[in-house]
C-alpha cells in the first residue's frame, strides 16, 4: 500500500501518519503550493512560516505586534520571533500527528532550533526534500507572480490565472506583482538563497534525511515524485 493510499486510509479512521516532512528550495521552486497539496494528501497540517508571520500580525498577538513593527520599518522579521511563532505552532495538538513545513528553516541555526524543539518532544523529522529548480524556470515563475493583497495567496499570470482579472479566487482581495519580481532582484535573491541554503542542504545530507526532487516540471508531475520518494523510505512512517 503506499503512502498517500494508506493515508486516505487512516483519514476515514480519523488518524494521521505521524511524519515530520520539511521543504526546501529557492525561491520559485513551488514549496508553498507543492506542501499544500502534500499535505491535504497525507492528511497532515500545512505549516508556512509566512502564513504564521501574517496569521500573528492580523490577530494582533504580542509577536505579531512585534513582527509589525519591523514590517512597517521595512525591515527584515528577526529569526527569533519567526522561531517563537514556529514553537506555538509545533505546541498546538494537531501537530502531535505530524506536519509538511514549507519557509524554515532558512539557516543553520534555525535548522538545529527546530531539532532541539522536536527533540524535547521527543520527536524529529522524517525527510526533507530540496526542490532543485533551474535559474531559468525561476525567474518565469516569479516574473509572473501574482499576489493577493488581503490573504497573500500566489497565482501566476500564466501558469495559474486567477478566474477573474487580478481578484484573488479565494478571498476576492485585489492581487499585484510584488516590486522585486523583476530580472536584476530576483537574480540577487538567488545568488543569496544558493549561499546561505548550501550549509543547510549539507546539515540534512549529514543527517541522512535529504532528498532532492527536480521541481522544473509542473506541479503534479513534481508531487508524483515526492509521493514515490515517500514510498520508497516507508519505514520512516509511523502509524
Amino acid at each position: 500500500m503506499t503512502a498517500s493510499s494508506k493515508a486516505e486510509e487512516l483519514k476515514a479512521e480519523g488518524k494521521v501518519y505521524f511524519m515530520r516532512i520539511i521543504l526546501l528550495g529557492p525561491p520559485g521552486a513551488g514549496k508553498g503550493t507543492q506542501a499544500k497539496i502534500l499535505a491535504q494528501k497525507l492528511n497532515l497540517p500545512h505549516i508556512s512560516t509566512g502564513d504564521l508571520l501574517r496569521q500573528n500580525v492580523k490577530q494582533g498577538s504580542e509577536l505579531g505586534k512585534q513582527a509589525k513593527n519591523f514590517m512597517e520599518k521595512g525591515a527584515l522579521v528577526p529569526d527569533d520571533l519567526v522561531t517563537q511563532m514556529l514553537i506555538q505552532r509545533i505546541n498546538q495538538p494537531d501537530i502531535e500527528g505530524g506536519f509538511i513545513l514549507d519557509g524554515y528553516p532558512r539557516n543553520i541555526n534555525q535548522a538545529e532550533t527546530l531539532d532541539q524543539v522536536l527533540d524535547k518532544k521527543k520527536a524529529s523529522i522524517g525527510l526533507v526534500f530540496y526542490l532543485d529548480t533551474s535559474e531559468s524556470v525561476i525567474i518565469q515563475r516569479l516574473s509572473g507572480r501574482l499576489v493577493c493583497s488581503s490573504c497573500g495567496a500566489n497565482f501566476h499570470k500564466i501558469n495559474m490565472p486567477p478566474k477573474t482579472d487580478m481578484v484573488c479566487d479565494i478571498c476576492a482581495g485585489k492581487l499585484y506583482q510584488r516590486s522585486d519580481d523583476n530580472y536584476l532582484t530576483i537574480k540577487k535573491r538567488l545568488d543569496v538563497y544558493l549561499k546561505e541554503s548550501h550549509p543547510l542542504i549539507e546539515y540534512y545530507k549529514k543527517k541522512k534525511k535529504l532528498l532532492t526532487v527536480s521541481a522544473d516540471e509542473e506541479a503534479g508531475i513534481v508531487l508524483d515524485r515526492m509521493i514515490r520518494l515517500i514510498d520508497k523510505h516507508n519505514d520512516t512512517l509511523k502509524v
